[in-house]
């Protein structure tokens, strides 16, 4: 919104009038870094009146596990209000519409990717937490086949429509027209030198619509469940996804960043995709509200953000991930939800081969650390520290070139 009504007044950085001033919200940058601010003083400022709210309509946290010791350990969370990620969903769309430029195709995007992972965990969330109040207590809300056939239809098709707009939009600029459908792993240079000047890789591995189209569904449907599955303690979901959004939020301003002729991603030889920075603004507003959330949802948790909140966060890391061609950088730094979400399929298979067997006490794992011993908190604690370590590392291997 902003940077329109710039255009609108010809305001440029380079006024000298009074309102020159204004034209440090054309830098992508700065506006990423109010979006941290902005999003983090709406989830606040509004958090106590939806936690009111939630309570007045009996949404609350009713944990039951198929483990009598992990029940005991959660029993005194069994009126804790959930829902709770519409404030996290509102105030990342609130500021992205009042930061971002929304003439950009990918950050419309990433709010249709918003909206619609919202609404499937919404739909999840009300019909599971009001089914006493309906007298419908054989509905455990959406049942897992019509809540994963919509997560990949709602990827599916943002897969689709990225790549379709990567091919049209960038078909003129011949030096990127292949890097926004491009594989990118450590190693793989995105550019070469040829004769002392930097041009596009002509070995580089380009994917077909349907390949891109694969990954795309996979990684925004695996991170939407994996963060709903790492969402069953105090703050452990919020947090991680405070650092994963935090180190998207820098790659996107490498990818996309570009000035006077000045490209940052052929410093560091990645794809450059242009436009793909005012996504910045959407990974800060991420981070924003994620850590007003984590002002609530520190233990003890006043709030839980439920499949509202979790779903949504999954799928627009990976969305961000998709569009700047960084995919493997998520599954480094999101490591503990690819963790999580592989505990769990690793305990469901074994436990059908077997007949009844487990290799954890209880998944996902954070329980089972939980069961060991561990406390809450440093359950909790130790995961953050281990996606810092991760998000370090990814940051390192942008520059293994």
């Amino acid at each position: 919104m902003i940077p329109w009504l710039l255009d609108a007044l010809g305001i440029s950085a380079s006024d000298s009038s009074a309102v020159r001033a204004f034209g440090v919200f054309r830098w992508v940058e700065f506006r990423a870094v109010l979006a941290v601010v902005l999003a983090f003083v709406t989830v606040v400022a509004c958090a106590p009146r939806v936690i009111r709210w939630l309570i007045t309509q009996k949404i609350g946290d009713r944990p039951e596990f198929h483990n009598r010791a992990l029940n005991e350990l959660t029993q005194h969370k069994s009126n804790v209000p959930t829902m709770g990620g519409v404030l996290i969903a509102g105030a990342i769309f609130g500021v992205t519409l009042l930061l971002a430029d929304l003439r950009s195709f990918y950050v419309v995007m990433a709010m249709a990717c918003l909206v619609s992972l919202c609404a499937i965990g919404f739909a999840d969330d009300w019909l599971k937490l009001t089914a006493g109040r309906r007298n419908a207590a054989s509905r455990d809300g959406l049942r897992s086949w019509e809540k994963l056939l919509f997560q990949l239809g709602v990827a599916a098709l943002l897969g689709w429509f990225t790549y379709r707009y990567g091919v049209s939009k960038f078909a003129y600029l011949n030096e990127f027209s292949e890097m926004a459908r491009s594989v990118n792993l450590p190693g793989l240079k995105a550019w070469v030198r040829e004769g002392g000047v930097l041009t596009q890789n002509p070995a580089m591995l380009v994917l077909p619509a349907g390949a891109f189209v694969l990954v795309a569904t996979l990684l925004i449907t695996g991170f939407s469940n994996a963060v709903n599955l790492t969402d069953g303690m105090d703050g452990l979901a919020s947090g991680i996804t405070v650092i994963c959004a935090f180190l998207l939020m820098i790659l996107c301003v490498i990818a996309g960043y570009q000035s006077q002729g000045f490209v940052l991603a052929k410093y560091l030889l990645v794809p450059h995709i242009p436009l793909s920075d005012e996504l910045a603004v959407v990974a800060g507003a991420m981070v924003g509200a994620c850590l007003g959330f984590l002002w609530f949802n520190c233990n003890p948790a006043q709030v839980f953000m439920g499949d509202t909140g979790s779903l949504p966060l999954g799928g627009l890391l990976a969305y961000i991930a998709v569009v700047i061609r960084q995919e493997f950088l998520l599954l480094v730094v999101g490591g503990v939800f690819l963790l999580e979400i592989g505990s769990v399929v690793l305990q469901v298979g074994y436990f059908k081969m077997t007949g009844g067997k487990r290799v954890f006490r209880c998944a996902p794992i954070h329980h089972h650390f939980h069961l060991t011993g561990w406390t809450e908190q440093q359950v909790v604690v130790r995961a953050w520290v281990v996606t810092a370590l991760l998000a370090a590392l990814a940051l390192a291997a942008v520059k293994l070139r």
